[in-house]
């Protein structure tokens, strides 16, 4: 693959595109935190709204290279940056599916919380383990 370990396909909308009749700055986000979560659930066994670990979102960022425009399937690809003790930074690259083109470059930041307590706990273990053997050093 590249430097990301997982893709996924988003399906982009009419009513996604702007006035301008390009996709809204915020469908990227949509994208980026969708794939994020489907990785989490499909492959890391994350169960939302159940267990003793939530995961916040405490930054987010997108560059924008290129516009793309309903009726595009965007291939979102996920990777990681850093990789702390309570926290992980995933790294994001947003194509568009039929000719490759680079859309987008993104980074959501997540701290693993307690349910309860909402305060820093560690990266649950089968998160760290599947972030290891799927997105670290991808390439």
């Amino acid at each position: 693959m590249t430097e990301y370990g997982y893709r996924r396909q988003f399906e982009t909308r009419w009513n996604d595109n702007d006035v301008y009749g390009h996709l809204n700055n915020t469908i990227y986000y949509e994208a980026m935190d969708t794939t994020i979560t489907h990785w989490l659930i499909t492959e890391a066994g994350y169960s939302l709204g159940e267990g003793d670990t939530m995961a916040f979102c405490v930054s987010s960022s997108c560059q924008f290279a290129a516009s793309g425009a309903f009726p595009d399937t965007l291939r979102v690809e996920l990777g990681t940056g850093r990789v702390g003790s309570t926290s992980v930074a995933w790294k994001l690259g947003i194509f568009r599916e039929s000719d490759g083109e680079l859309l987008a470059n993104g980074e959501f930041v997540h701290v693993f919380v307690g349910s309860e307590t909402k305060r820093p706990v560690p990266i649950p273990a089968g998160i760290r383990a599947a972030i290891e053997a799927q997105l670290v050093g991808a390439e």
